[in-house]
């Protein structure tokens, strides 16, 4: 598959992924940043906002889970235009849940639609990423995940501007879902067909069958792949959920120096991902994520020394620029082999996202009884962890075979 490609074919198919990787961004950040509206629109406690949002993570996860297979069966190209497809209704129907029909039932559900779209997408596009990394010879899944940061906050900005205009959040959802559809249109025709697509002529390399793509979840090097991800997103997804409230209760700061922080957390993370492909060309996966590791150890020490917001600052750039490679770089590794890479793809990513999910809320719960600086420990063994295991990401010619656990 993708044999045959030139070299303009190979650079508009990169060029293409980079575009379609900020989509999911910008799609996201189209509803974050109108949920203080829905809130208020269905007159929903926190707690009850809580559980309507828990429909994001069902659909997120059923959708990482079918995806291997789907691409198995279809092609990385066809699901990857499906999962914007279908996470595009699921943000109608949350355009249209959040402020006209005004349920909490069908927001839960729209988000659940949108959820899994995004799922879907997410191991497809990553699947295309590393398909790209193979034909283009170079790392390019850091700034293929930089450029997904970069459409959040386009997402972001552009939700901020509609609240300011007194956009209705239905018509808001409906342009937003213009924007993905129009790129989409033009954006399909330059990915190439059948990526991750196991053909049963193909006796060089036959297809795995269901059971085998399952077994993928023992094979001792993509076991400690994920592991090595679910501790670098942790890292991420506790700041993402955390950090203004850590310099607010811990450092005592106003909210806005805490967004601020934020802010320069994620400028960080941004900026090494932008620069992750020459890193990785230049000294390889290993040394790269020992490296961030220890940026990320480093970062959250100072931070959790709790001696001035002016040091904390320097800890959180230094937690952003390490927390950028674990992801990216982990999907790489996983995505080595092309027999099966959507089942290790898809494995690697939902530890991802079950670390994104579930790590920040058990942080929450560490932080009530010992303070969110303390429980930041948590996150700096994890970090830790990974770092010592980084070697598991070595290319995988370099190794005798993938063994199982």
């Amino acid at each position: 598959m993708n044999r045959s490609l030139n070299s303009r074919q190979i650079q508009l198919w990169r060029i293409a992924i980079y575009f379609i990787f900020a989509l999911p961004g910008f799609a996201i950040a189209s509803w974050v940043s109108r949920t203080p509206n829905i809130r208020d629109a269905l007159g929903a406690t926190t707690a009850q906002m809580g559980w309507i949002i828990f429909g994001l993570a069902v659909g997120a996860i059923i959708g990482l889970l079918v995806a291997s297979h789907l691409i198995a069966n279809r092609g990385g190209r066809f699901v990857m235009i499906a999962g914007l497809v279908v996470s595009s209704v699921g943000l109608i129907v949350v355009g249209l849940a959040g402020t006209w029909l005004t349920s909490g039932i069908i927001l839960f559900l729209g988000l659940a639609v949108f959820g899994f779209g995004n799922g879907i997408c997410d191991v497809a596009m990553n699947v295309e990423g590393t398909a790209v990394e193979r034909a283009a010879q170079k790392s390019l899944l850091t700034g293929f995940h930089a450029t997904f940061s970069l459409g959040t906050l386009l997402g972001a900005m552009t939700g901020s501007a509609a609240i300011k205009a007194g956009v209705s959040v239905t018509v808001h959802m409906m342009l937003a879902v213009i924007v993905i559809i129009l790129s989409i249109l033009f954006l399909y025709r330059l990915v190439p067909a059948g990526t991750g697509q196991e053909n049963d002529d193909d006796s060089n390399d036959p297809p795995m069958s269901a059971r085998e793509r399952m077994a993928i979840w023992k094979e001792r090097r993509t076991v400690l792949i994920g592991i090595i991800v679910l501790g670098m997103a942790f890292a991420e997804g506790s700041a993402n959920d955390w950090l203004p409230l850590i310099m607010v209760d811990g450092y005592k700061v106003t909210p806005a120096i805490g967004s601020f922080a934020f802010g320069l957390f994620v400028a960080a993370m941004t900026i090494g991902r932008a620069a992750g492909g020459m890193l990785l060309d230049r000294f390889g996966r290993v040394a790269v994520l020992r490296a961030s590791a220890l940026f990320a150890i480093a970062g959250l020490l100072l931070v959790i020394a709790g001696l001035n917001y002016g040091v904390a600052y320097i800890g959180i750039v230094l937690w952003g620029l390490g927390a950028a490679f674990g992801f990216p770089v982990g999907l790489s590794a996983a995505g080595d082999d092309p027999r099966g890479v959507a089942a290790r793809v898809g494995a690697v990513s939902t530890v991802g996202y079950l670390a994104f999910l579930v790590g920040p809320p058990v942080l929450g719960i560490i932080g009530e009884s010992v303070g969110l600086l303390r429980a930041l420990i948590f996150v700096l063994i994890a970090v830790t962890i990974a770092g010592l295991l980084s070697q598991a990401a070595r290319p995988i010619a370099q190794d005798n075979k993938i063994k199982r656990v």
